[in-house]
């Protein structure tokens, strides 16, 4: 008998595995396999009919088209602006020595802070037309279009400095593993800064930057919230489109066409991405490498423009959470005529938050959603990736591969086949329809996080001994009581960030919550949408600009709480109160790599 098989029955002869493996397997063709499924059928079999006549309709609907292009012009221009801005502030922050770069730190990673939505309406609030520096601008200048910060171009700006974070997470990691005395020997040869960046920094950062361009391109073809908060009329890509297609009947089988389209692109580009990680060639520069020492501009002209680069790029990043800390204590008078005075600093904004329960409710809805998604998913993974790393086998390495297809799907594809499938009585759920209720959202956050959850914990339970708990069998207890006395006491400060970081994740989510959330039951990610829209009372706003504090706040915390603690007093922590916050960019959290993915 093979390895494999042997494999199987020893894994079968645990009541737990079985009812792991039962669990899973019904959840993966119930909410995974079969949504996606169904639409992709959706596409082609019409009537009854197996046909292609909706990509004649496709090619025929003159927004469709045009969603394409511009979702392609997008990914293609981030793929420049991102990489330009983050390698610039990766380079000012962490390898050339610049006038402070502790600060300028502090402002770059404010992106990590807050992001989705709630970045895009913070900009849109701060530069949109009824928006506070807009309206000091008009001011000024009264013959100004206070519509300036609409299309492609605002959408552009605000999705490179959202895209900016992954930068900072891990080019400063390759940038600290360069060995400073390379870098010396080629000064020491004559080499000009720039030759010696092109020669030995710039090999070192190419599989990162390669890696993340193709993330961006994803980003770009994909995004939802920017364009459709930013874009206008003339700037509407993919997915708006899949959102706006998809609420009317006789258009929904062009929004399953167009996120079939996404799906497809998306696993094209990991594809590429996986094989140039395969095949590529990663510069190495010392066994015994000597840390970096930051290295100084020589020529005073290019010193000055990169330190005013780096001074403006600042202020535009710290600039929307600041006016929006400022705002959140301001009454509503303030906020429409865009000034500040003294008199109208108040408090009354954050005890409506905490008084009245129509503010307090989306908020709280949305921690409702978060935390149980968060739970529940780490909850199950904590079983599924014991499973997996205990259990090499045929079914295992299935098991594995199918729990990661939220990763190679776009999440608008996800939600949009749950939202399709579940609109009719459904035999796997028992004949509900589930499509409108608060159940379907919960569902898609869970799945949502399943990828990245399962990749962790399954890292977590590689350094526990196998004879662990062969002894505890041995003893006589249970395949449940060796779980929970042995092996979760071991992996319980790991699930624990996990389902921190999950739950930070999914508090402003949009992407997912616009298709399913329940009408009367809307998560904060909406409610911040439609703060958005310009025939917003100001009292609404307000809330909003609490809401954004308050989730800066969350955020820090949950921060502090994942990495915080376990990192060393330093330096920067008896500065600044916030050595935790650099730390994070030392520790690789997320996957980036196909191959790591599913290995």
């Amino acid at each position: 008998m093979n390895k494999n098989l042997l494999s199987i029955r020893s894994m079968l002869k645990s009541p737990l595995n079985i009812v792991v493996l039962i669990v899973m397997t019904y959840v993966l063709i119930t909410f995974l396999i079969w949504p996606n499924l169904s639409l992709l059928l959706g596409v082609f079999r019409q009537n009854g009919e197996w046909s292609l006549d909706v990509f004649s309709k496709l090619f025929a609907s003159e927004r469709a088209m045009k969603s394409l292009r511009n979702s392609i012009i997008l990914a293609f221009a981030l793929c420049i602006t991102v990489n330009v801005v983050g390698i610039f502030i990766v380079l000012v922050t962490r390898y050339f020595d610049i006038k402070g770069s502790r600060i300028l730190f502090l402002g770059f990673a404010t992106p990590l802070l807050y992001g989705g939505v709630v970045m895009v309406s913070a900009y849109n609030l701060i530069y949109g037309s009824n928006g506070y520096l807009t309206n000091a601008a008009a001011r000024i200048f009264p013959e100004m279009d206070t519509n300036w910060f609409k299309g492609a171009l605002a959408v552009i700006l605000v999705m490179t400095f959202t895209g900016t974070g992954s930068h900072l997470l891990f080019l400063s990691d390759s940038i600290s593993k360069i060995d400073y005395q390379t870098i010396e020997a080629s000064k020491q040869m004559g080499a000009s800064t720039w030759q010696t960046f092109r020669a030995v920094v710039l090999p070192v950062l190419r599989p990162m930057v390669f890696a993340i361009t193709i993330l961006t391109f994803l980003g770009g073809l994909g995004a939802l919230t920017a364009p459709l908060i930013l874009g206008g009329e003339n700037f509407q890509t993919i997915s708006p489109m899949i959102l706006t297609f998809s609420r009317t009947v006789s258009s929904r089988d062009l929004a399953a066409t167009l996120a079939m389209f996404l799906g497809i692109m998306t696993i094209i580009m990991l594809a590429i991405l996986n094989r140039a990680e395969k095949g590529g060639t990663y510069f190495s520069v010392s066994k015994v490498p000597v840390a970096l020492q930051k290295q100084k501009i020589d020529n005073p002209v290019v010193n000055a423009i990169v330190h005013f680069l780096a001074w403006l790029l600042w202020l535009i990043y710290v600039t929307p959470p600041v006016l929006i800390f400022i705002f959140s204590f301001t009454n509503a008078s303030a906020i429409s005529s865009g000034q500040i005075r003294f008199a109208d600093f108040t408090l009354s904004n954050y005890a409506r938050i905490f008084t009245d329960p129509a503010a307090i409710k989306p908020f709280a809805i949305s921690i409702a959603y978060s935390a149980v998604a968060s739970v529940v998913v780490v909850f199950a993974m904590l079983f599924v990736a014991r499973l997996i790393q205990r259990h090499r086998n045929t079914v295992t390495i299935w098991l594995e591969y199918l729990l990661h297809i939220p990763w190679l799907l776009p999440g608008t594809m996800i939600a949009l086949g749950l939202l399709l499938t579940f609109s009719t009585p459904q035999p796997l759920v028992f004949g509900q329809v589930l499509s409108g209720t608060v159940i379907l959202l919960a569902i898609g956050y869970v799945i949502e996080k399943i990828p990245f959850t399962l990749r962790m914990l399954k890292a977590s339970y590689t350094g526990v001994p196998d004879n662990l708990e062969e002894a505890g069998s041995l003893l006589g207890a249970s395949e449940f009581n060796i779980f929970r006395k042995i092996l979760l006491p071991i992996v319980l400060p790991v699930a624990a960030a996990i389902t921190a970081r999950n739950f930070n994740a999914l508090l402003d989510n949009y992407d997912t919550a616009i298709f399913l959330a329940h009408p009367f039951y809307q998560p904060l990610g909406i409610f911040i949408y439609n703060a958005t829209e310009s025939d917003t009372l100001n009292d609404t706003t307000a809330l909003t600009f609490v809401y954004t504090v308050l989730l800066m706040i969350i955020s820090s915390l949950v921060l502090y709480s994942v990495y915080g603690r376990s990192s060393k007093p330093s330096h920067a922590r008896r500065r600044f109160g916030l050595g935790w916050l650099r730390n994070i960019f030392r520790r690789r959290a997320l996957p980036t790599k196909m191959n790591e993915v599913m290995n």
